[in-house]
């Protein structure tokens, strides 16, 4: 008899203690989840927040009369870090696609996307982005199928 409340006990006690490290488990997933749900809202914020500066970029690049060449810098500067923290965002490929897409055509073709025209839709586009509409990735996308690939 003592052998075998000897073997209960123990068996209790296991018992507990996976209770114990499953609940322990549970616990930190949830933290793990929450952790992870905090980095992605920064992550987003950050993104919004590139956006922006390029939007006033932009907008100073429009109203400027001089030194357009650092102003268009900062344009490109700018999207290259909205690219980066779209990047570290999850489910985000086709925006991401879009984004570098439009970087591209600011480094590759300058002169196509210095003209005022091209600079409103692009302004367009990034201010819808940032209202979280969708259409603001349609239109980022239409700005890129209307540069001439083929010429300067």
């Amino acid at each position: 008899m003592n052998q075998e409340s000897l073997m209960k006990k123990r068996m209790i006690s296991a018992i507990i203690a996976a209770c114990i490290t499953t609940i322990a488990l549970l616990v930190f997933i949830g933290l793990y989840a929450d952790a992870m749900r905090r980095v992605q809202e920064t992550y987003r914020r950050q993104y919004i927040t590139e956006l922006g500066h390029m939007s006033r970029d932009i907008a100073a690049f429009r109203e400027a009369e001089g030194d357009h060449e650092l102003r268009y810098r900062m344009i490109i500067s700018d999207i290259s870090c909205a690219g980066s923290y779209l990047f570290l965002l999850d489910d985000h490929e086709k925006q991401q696609i879009t984004i570098n897409e439009v970087k591209t055509v600011l480094i590759k073709y300058p002169e196509q996307m210095r003209e005022k025209n091209k600079m409103e839709e692009l302004q367009k586009a990034v201010d819808d982005i940032i209202a979280e509409l969708d259409k603001g990735y349609d239109e980022a996308d239409e700005l890129v199928k209307s540069i001439d690939k083929f010429g300067h």
